[in-house]
């Protein structure tokens, strides 16, 4: 008879895991949408904020001498680091064991209880939903920045976890790499068979897109405040999925 420990140590099979990381792809779009209509910031692609600190930065040197630090720099500073920190949770799976049902579970759980409280943060902050220009973003309150910073932590532990499962997704955040791996597979063109290294891919793709795209829609009909609450749904919901990922084949569970 299986434990109920033993059961929640046991590794979750990845092959079997397309269900829920293909919703972590579609949270991906989701929430990226909600930061940038508010704030042209992404919450996920932090490559983007890197080089717009990077380019911060540089007007120091632009012969004007102006120091001053922008609300969209603070944004994107605020969303780096809590990503990073976010990431660094991540780790904590290394302790329990980054497959186990028990910290896919509970690490999605911190996912859901982050979005939840940038869901808060927006709603008491009473500030809109759509910026009209890069420089005037339509979150500027300290309330914002705990909405931006949550969301940011959720999306650097939801990459982590999503890597550390190590399948064909590759990452559930970074799609440049998805892009790049998938065409440079060299199956990429067997179109006449399931391959699964490039299959995966196109799926975390269309995921993403169909996250973005409902995402704003349920902006433009509802605010950012309801679409975060419709996320924190979301995440519960896969919080519990992971519960009943099959077990990996060929362990034995200790």
């Amino acid at each position: 008879m299986v434990t109920l420990k033993n059961y929640l140590f046991e590794q979750v099979d990845g092959e079997r895991s397309i269900a829920p990381l293909s919703v972590y792809c579609f949270m991906t779009g989701f929430t990226d949408s909600i930061t940038y209509t508010a704030t042209f910031i992404w919450c996920a692609f932090q490559t983007g904020n890197s080089l717009r600190l990077a380019i911060a930065f540089a007007r120091l040197f632009d012969g004007q001498h102006d120091p001053s630090f922008d609300i969209p720099d603070g944004l994107a500073l605020c969303s780096l680091l809590m990503f990073i920190f976010g990431a660094f949770m991540g780790r904590l799976g290394d302790k329990l064991g980054c497959k186990t049902r028990l910290w896919l579970t509970l690490g999605t759980f911190i996912q859901t209880l982050l979005t939840m409280v940038a869901t808060i943060a927006i709603w008491k902050s009473h500030q809109g939903s759509i910026a009209d220009d890069p420089a005037h973003p339509a979150w500027t309150s300290v309330l914002s920045f705990v909405c931006i910073g949550s969301m940011s932590a959720s999306m650097g532990l939801q990459a982590i976890m999503g890597k550390r499962i190590n399948t064909q997704f590759t990452t559930t955040v970074v799609f440049t790499t998805i892009w790049c791996e998938l065409i440079a597979d060299p199956k990429l063109f067997h179109i006449r068979r399931i391959v699964n290294s490039r299959d995966h891919k196109i799926l975390a793709i269309i995921c993403m897109f169909l996250g973005g795209v409902v995402g704003r829609v349920l902006i433009d009909r509802f605010g950012s405040a309801t679409t975060l609450a419709i996320g924190t749904v979301i995440r519960l919901i896969i919080t519990v999925w992971w519960l009943f990922i099959p077990e990996e084949q060929g362990r034995i569970c200790l």
